[in-house]
């Protein structure tokens, strides 16, 4: 919660200042002592022949740190992790991205990175999932399958000589729909073994980038999708005379319930709200804030005001007190 800019009266900030003074307290001595500033020393034992990583430099005979964040070891190797700083991607995870550019046979996408990613056309799966290899027609189309500005969810793959490339070879990977995307610090998300989420309750998905980037939406059944596009593609093929009322049946099927789109937005603002005061964000942490905002009978453009900041940040509170009693 360091450097929080909202405005608070003086009992707001009285309760937000006990609450961030009790979750510093809560916080494990080892972590608390990991967190540096620049011209911070970090304690070592020269017997272990420690290797100076990125974020110190030796003076005097000691290391000091040159950046802000968290202290590492790998090894002998000591270095200073940036929090605020841009994604640094890692071969298997999982990033959101909106594409930039529709290139020879590769689409370039963002993923909040220093270069934008390359996804190319043989590195994904395409609509009529059959696997052959890519035809020049499947080069002319491609604009059918992603264009400027979609967003889309992806693997990375690696690096190349051109650069990061990703790969979207599952069902599960693909364009994104009817919903929000967000972006937040990388270092709030955290890798998992698991990073889509179906919530039944609301009948939402929840994407959580590793490169910051979330996305909330309507749920994606990928068989009902499979049996629509199936059924559009015959319907071109024929020509039929019927085309008007299954136009009419599938803009029902596309069609988000307004209870589903209050849902995406109040997953959003308790997003939003997790992403300022600095929390780690989970899909435990996402729904009991959903479900505090729920409980408290406050509205979805309510969880944005000052109080519900301070609610939060409490409840927070009392969830690590409750972890830390059962540890």
């Amino acid at each position: 919660m360091r450097g929080l800019q909202i405005f608070l009266n003086h009992t707001q900030q009285t309760r937000l200042k006990n609450a961030q003074k009790t979750l510093e307290s809560l916080s494990s001595k080892a972590n608390y002592d990991a967190s540096v500033a620049v011209g911070d020393t970090v304690p070592f034992s020269y017997e272990d022949g420690v290797l100076k990583g990125h974020g110190t430099l030796d003076l005097n005979g000691e290391v000091v740190t040159t950046i802000c964040g968290v202290v590492e070891r790998v090894n002998k190797l000591i270095y200073v992790r940036s929090l605020r700083a841009r994604y640094k991607p890692e071969i298997g995870d999982i990033v959101v991205g909106r594409v930039t550019e529709v290139a020879p046979k590769r689409w370039r996408l963002d993923i909040h990175y220093s270069q934008d990613a390359v996804l190319m056309l043989s590195s994904m799966n395409l609509p009529d999932g059959i696997q052959r290899r890519r035809t020049a027609v499947d080069e002319l189309n491609m604009r059918s399958i992603f264009e400027e500005n979609d967003v889309i969810c992806a693997e990375v793959r690696g690096f190349q000589h051109d650069g990061l490339h990703l790969q979207a070879r599952s069902q599960k990977y693909g364009k994104l729909e009817r919903g929000q995307l967000l972006t937040v610090s990388p270092y709030l998300v955290k890798r998992r073994k698991q990073h889509f989420h179906h919530l039944e309750q609301y009948g939402i998905d929840l994407i959580l980038g590793c490169n910051g980037f979330i996305w909330i939406g309507k749920h994606v059944d990928s068989t009902q999708d499979t049996m629509i596009e199936d059924q559009v593609n015959k319907i071109e093929q024929k020509g039929s005379k019927f085309e008007g009322n299954f136009g009419n049946q599938m803009h029902e099927r596309v069609h988000t319930p307004l209870e589903t789109r209050q849902n995406i937005c109040r997953t959003a603002n308790a997003i939003r709200v997790l992403s300022i005061l600095g929390f780690i964000i989970t899909v435990e942490v996402i729904m009991e804030t959903v479900s505090l905002s729920i409980s408290l009978n406050i509205n979805v453009h309510e969880m944005l005001g000052l109080e519900f900041f301070v609610l939060v940040a409490e409840k927070e509170v009392e969830r690590r007190s409750c972890r830390k009693k059962r540890g």
